[in-house]
């Protein structure tokens, strides 16, 4: 059960703590920019992908050739050693016994400003695209939460519009915020995360998650729902240890790190019972469900994100292997339309660029 115990600083009224909850919460509903792509969601008026994306432009202000949402990142390479743990539930190459699959990732902050300090906010996220020797890739965008704010499209939409800032004040309203939330209960969990979430010193001690649920699929056909998260395998380090005048923390710790050895997680699937929820990313599942250790991932290289391989990929989680499907989540299949949409207006705005350096980047819309 989650605490229920407001831990915010000394001194914060209950209108910053509202604006609080809607700026985070505004910067990581996008694990690539936004939902809503099917029609008949908001009636009349279709959510479309556009739609959704200028949200994060607002007065049509936005940072030319960077991504939409998580603009600040950085690109990592490495490669995923698989334990064959979970060949029983998915047929993909990438859980074969003592298989190899190399991988390109990139660890981020929310929000679309690339130049925000890493502690403004208490979300990182890691993005990974796999490349298993037949081509089939597998590409998923998690978060450092274990629960997500909305379970649907159109409660996404209208957490977007509370939280937009007052073209009189350049903030969010809170009196807008206030009624969302009241209109919105299955926001509690997430609000209780928030509660005492706080900026991490480094990228490498971080969990992250799927948030979404999934489908696998085994040999024999059997269909399983799924999410996963990663688990770090490095201490923790403590959040007063990060430089308290360095807006770019993040990515020296990364590279200092890497500098001494290959950075580890643990890809942990957990497996739903029948009765949990595969179509609200809002309710976590009970910590007593089975837990399958996948195998492990290792990150030996970084790259800046202007030149590094992880720059033009779309990390769109609805692109999966045999032994893989997306679940009756709606978020999914309106993250797909949207992230697309991301991409063709920042590969648009930067065109003249340069291609990245490394032979593992091509261009993915």
């Amino acid at each position: 059960m989650l605490e229920n115990k407001d831990t915010h600083p000394p001194g914060m009224t209950a209108g910053q703590k509202l604006i609080r909850f809607a700026v985070i919460g505004v910067a990581i509903l996008g694990l690539g920019t936004a939902f809503g792509y099917t029609a008949g969601w908001l009636g009349p008026q279709r959510l479309t992908a556009d739609r959704i994306a200028n949200t994060f432009e607002p007065g049509g202000k936005n940072h030319p050739g960077f991504r939409r949402n998580h603009a600040k990142g950085i690109c990592v390479t490495g490669h995923f050693e698989s334990s064959g743990a979970a060949q029983a539930l998915s047929s993909a190459p990438i859980f074969l016994p003592g298989s190899t699959t190399p991988l390109v990732g990139r660890l981020a902050l929310p929000g679309p400003n690339p130049y925000a300090p890493d502690s403004s906010v208490p979300i990182r996220s890691f993005a990974l695209r796999f490349t298993m020797p037949d081509g089939q890739q597998w590409r998923t965008g998690m978060n450092s939460m274990p629960v997500f704010p909305v379970a649907t499209p159109q409660s996404f939409y209208e957490q977007q519009i509370a939280g937009a800032p007052d073209p009189k004040t350049g903030k969010p309203d809170p009196a807008r915020i206030k009624a969302f939330f009241a209109s919105h209960p299955e926001t509690a969990n997430f609000r209780e995360w928030v509660k005492t979430a706080r900026p991490s010193a480094s990228f490498a001690t971080e969990a992250y998650y799927s948030l979404n649920a999934f489908v696998f699929i085994n040999r024999e056909g059997a269909r399983q729902n799924v999410r996963w998260r990663i688990v770090p395998l490095g201490e923790p380090v403590a959040v007063d240890a990060a430089p308290e005048h360095d807006q770019n923390y993040l990515d020296k710790d990364l590279m200092q790190r890497l500098s001494e050895g290959p950075l580890r997680w643990r890809l942990i699937v957990t497996v739903a019972d029948p009765g949990d929820p595969s179509n609200d990313a809002t309710k976590p599942w009970p910590d007593s469900r089975r837990q399958v250790d996948a195998g492990t991932i290792l990150i030996e290289k970084s790259q800046a994100q202007d030149y590094g391989p992880c720059r033009d990929i779309n990390f769109d989680p609805t692109v999966l292997p045999q032994g893989m499907a997306i679940s009756d989540d709606p978020l999914l299949p309106a993250r797909s339309a949207v992230y697309a949409t991301s991409v063709d207006r920042r590969t648009r705005e930067g065109l003249n660029r340069p291609s990245p350096s490394s032979s593992a980047a091509t261009s993915e819309h």
